[in-house]
């Protein structure tokens, strides 16, 4: 554990390299199956738009820049930070890989949780440093953790009704009010958990809105069920609207 912990700055920046790889799997080598193909063409009203999930580059960039920094000058209250990352680094590279090599929706539901176990205590340790000042390198550390910590609350929300699809017989666009609901209450309720005991952090939200206003283009535009587009549009509104007027507590609660 020491030798690990040594050379905590060095895996950071490996694993900030090898998640895009891993997820480049089969598409750039045609080793097993693209993770989007299992949505593609499907129309799931609660799905983003699949452009929207280019968000992982940014995710990608943040955690291998607070790595680069890490590695650059090391400072006591970034191993805190580091060591959580480094899990939610490597439950995403397995995750990614079994998205890919065995394609189990069960599976890869279940391997989201760690990751989001992992990122939100990071972004909760992060958050815990407002009271001792801010530096860059604390803004990166923020950065890196709320964002990845937003977005994979996304892919758990998202994540619910493909799950319940594969131990029933319900269609791509059965029940659509009922599959959409399970999302957003999902999202909305980890949003407030995650103001309320996590973080004060506003780039959870930043992700979070980047994913609803996904799924809100995804049913204007594809699936033309408009309904269902601006019940999304109100509910992320109330949200962020919750978010900026009401404030946050963060890791000042204890948990």
């Amino acid at each position: 554990m020491r030798r690990m912990k040594k050379h905590l700055p060095l895996i950071i920046l490996l694993f900030g390299i090898l998640q895009p790889l891993s997820g480049a799997l089969a598409p750039a080598l045609g080793i097993g199956t693209p993770i989007g193909n299992a949505t593609r063409d499907m129309t799931l009203p609660e799905q983003p738009l699949p452009v929207f999930f280019s968000i992982w580059s940014v995710i990608f960039l943040g955690y291998f820049l607070f790595g680069l920094a890490y590695w650059q000058a090391r400072e006591p209250w970034m191993d805190r930070i580091a060591i959580p990352l480094a899990w939610a680094g490597l439950f995403n590279i397995v995750w990614m890989l079994s998205a890919q090599l065995i394609a189990s929706q069960p599976l890869d539901f279940l391997l989201l949780f760690p990751i989001a176990i992992a990122a939100w205590i990071a972004a909760w340790r992060a958050d815990s440093l407002r009271e001792m000042g801010w530096s860059p390198k604390k803004a990166l550390a923020d950065f890196a953790s709320a964002m990845l910590s937003g977005w994979i609350t996304v892919a758990v929300a998202i994540s619910i009704p493909l799950t319940l699809r594969t131990f029933t017989d319900i269609g791509a666009t059965d029940f659509p009010w009922h599959m959409l609901w399970i999302t957003l209450v999902t999202a909305c309720l980890a949003a407030w958990m995650f103001a309320r005991y996590i973080s004060r952090s506003c780039w959870y939200f930043i992700a979070l809105a980047w994913g609803v206003i996904g799924i809100v283009l995804n049913n204007w535009l594809v699936t033309g069920m408009h309904w269902l587009a601006i019940m999304s549009a109100i509910v992320l509104s109330i949200t962020i609207c919750l978010r900026l007027f009401r404030g946050a507590d963060g890791s000042v609660i204890p948990v």
